[in-house]
């Protein structure tokens, strides 16, 4: 008695959450991109072009320290912290004590050429050597 009772309140929750899921996610959507177009009309009026052309070469190779970077200088902005446009020299000062203050990861790559085989004593015989 209760099993058919108890699926058909599943399928009607399972439609209640499928039917407000998409318009959820379409406003969220929306919403990242509102906040994606304010945050790059800050940066524009913020810096200058060459700042700004240093900015996405920085966010094309490391997008996460960009990010970081975007948030510090609209938070400058919020503080009254910078006057005037940031320069390209006033940015790489920023990025340069930025990178001071972060740890730096110290990843190294070992090659082992034995285990490549790539340097093989069996190739000297084919040469003459």
């Amino acid at each position: 008695m209760a099993d058919p009772e108890l699926e058909a309140i599943r399928q009607q929750r399972m439609q209640q959450m499928q039917g407000s899921n998409p318009e959820q996610q379409k406003a969220m959507q929306e919403q990242r991109q509102a906040q994606e177009e304010m945050k790059n009309s800050m940066l524009s009026q913020l810096l200058d072009q060459d700042a700004r052309a240093r900015l996405n070469t920085l966010k094309l190779s490391k997008p996460e320290k960009a990010q970081m970077v975007e948030g510090m200088i609209i938070r400058m902005a919020q503080m009254r912290q910078i006057g005037d446009k940031l320069d390209d020299a006033s940015l790489v000062k920023l990025l340069e004590s930025l990178n001071q203050q972060m740890p730096r990861s110290n990843s190294t790559v070992k090659f082992d050429r034995r285990r490549a085989a790539l340097d093989s004593d069996e190739d000297d015989d084919d040469y003459g050597i």
